[in-house]
């Protein structure tokens, strides 16, 4: 961690606290500090209350270098930050000329008159300066004090966002000492939880160097993990260690992150466009969400052309060419069902590999056999497709998003000629 600069996070709203709205703003501003090398040191919420805010903007500036204040900046009565301030820093509230031309323009592309309440937002303390709000009426503003810079942001996301990219993360680099160093690489795993991850690292790299941090950002699907050097020494062993690493992740690697993160259907994407491949899916209790991740994803018709979703028997029969038989012998989620299903998909739509998918997604239809959560996967070529049965005894959204990205990884691990079983095969296979 830097320790050069100690930066906190004031959050202030009625809201926040009765927990009307979620906070998602911390996580931005975090995120977006984690990319310099910077964490927060504290994060503070409180209420619309002018004394509370007082008190805390007077406490946090004492140890902070930098604090950023979230909310509070609009045109109610309960908008409280700048006053906090003026009555923080002893310096009166004064109509900001800068401050009012951006609410006016506001104002004027929407066709909207200026209002007293508007013109509220223009009142900040005096000598402040302005961070320009592109995207909505408040203005930021930074002042001083107690040798703390503090930034006024507004609560709104999409402003708060602009506001940090293009001024706020600008200003706080140039305080970063010119020779700190900070370099964070992002791997992105599947079917791998922290604890797991974790355990294997401590069984295979007992050694792992302690000036290299090692941190993972749990997620719904994909996992992150975060290699973060701070020294010369981290610096120049960092790749070595990053091999070892993907050697321990194995098939569970899916990539670094580059700029954002990928999707598993766009990694799986990538990999038929690399091999100019075409996949087909035909789904069952998955109800056309496979196709769904993969339609999402721009360009995705140049591997994707057809998806077969076919819930009843009737229609596996139908569209796919499923036997009847095969229903009153095995049963629709059956490991012959969806073999068939995956054929009738390859053969219909000319695909060189295929997904099928039948499950029980419950909460109701699970037997003593096939209780709720039990699902076949069928994949792969018309003449190599492979099957695996799992119990995924999960809440019906989530059985159907566990088994859409297990789907997906499969063909994944399919062209990556992976021949390692996967570790939800290990955990969840039947």
């Amino acid at each position: 961690m830097n320790k050069t600069l100690n930066i906190q996070l004031l959050l202030t709203g009625d809201e926040l606290m009765s927990g009307d709205i979620l906070d998602s703003n911390s996580a931005m501003i975090a995120q977006e500090l984690k990319n310099l090398g910077l964490d927060l040191a504290k994060k503070t919420t409180v209420g619309d209350n002018l004394d509370t805010l007082i008190t805390e903007i007077n406490n946090i500036t004492l140890d902070a270098d930098i604090l950023v204040i979230n909310g509070g900046l609009g045109p109610t009565i309960d908008d409280l930050t700048a006053l906090a301030l003026s009555k923080a820093t002893s310096t009166e509230l004064e109509e900001h000329p800068q401050a009012l031309a951006q609410i006016k323009a506001w104002c004027e592309r929407r066709n909207s008159p200026l209002n007293a309440p508007n013109l509220k937002q223009a009142l900040l303390p005096k000598s402040c300066t302005i961070i320009p709000n592109k995207n909505g009426s408040a203005p930021g503003f930074i002042v001083s004090h107690q040798q703390c810079d503090i930034y006024c942001t507004p609560g709104v996301p999409h402003e708060l966002q602009t506001m940090l990219q293009e001024q706020i993360i600008p200003s706080i680099t140039n305080l970063v000492p010119k020779n700190a160093i900070s370099e964070t690489t992002r791997l992105q795993v599947f079917g791998l939880g922290e604890s797991s991850l974790q355990k294997e690292i401590d069984k295979q790299l007992p050694d792992w160097p302690s000036d290299i941090e090692i941190g993972f950002r749990a997620g719904k699907p994909l996992l992150e993990v975060k290699i973060t050097c701070r020294n010369e020494s981290a610096l120049e062993q960092k790749e070595v260690w990053l091999d070892k690493l993907k050697t321990v992740l194995a098939g569970h690697y899916l990539g670094t992150v580059k700029n954002s993160p990928k999707t598993l259907a766009e990694h799986t994407l990538n990999l038929l466009q690399q091999h100019n491949y075409k996949l087909t899916c035909a789904e069952s209790c998955t109800g056309g969400l496979i196709s769904s991740l993969l339609t999402n994803i721009s360009g995705s018709s140049a591997s994707f052309e057809a998806g077969y979703v076919t819930y009843s028997n009737k229609m596996k029969t139908d569209m796919l060419a499923v036997n009847p038989v095969l229903f009153e012998q095995h049963g629709a989620v059956s490991k012959e069902v969806v073999l068939e299903m995956a054929t009738g998909a390859l053969k219909k739509s000319k695909a060189d590999l295929a997904i099928a998918v039948s499950g029980i997604a419950g909460p109701n239809g699970g037997t003593k056999e096939k209780p709720v959560g039990t699902v076949w996967v069928a994949w792969g070529s018309i003449d190599n497709l492979q099957s695996q049965c799992f119990l995924i005894p999960l809440a019906r959204r989530y059985f159907q998003q566990y088994v859409a990205n297990i789907s997906l990884d499969l063909i994944r691990r399919k062209l990556i000629h992976s021949i390692e079983t996967p570790n939800y095969v290990i955990e969840r296979g039947i």
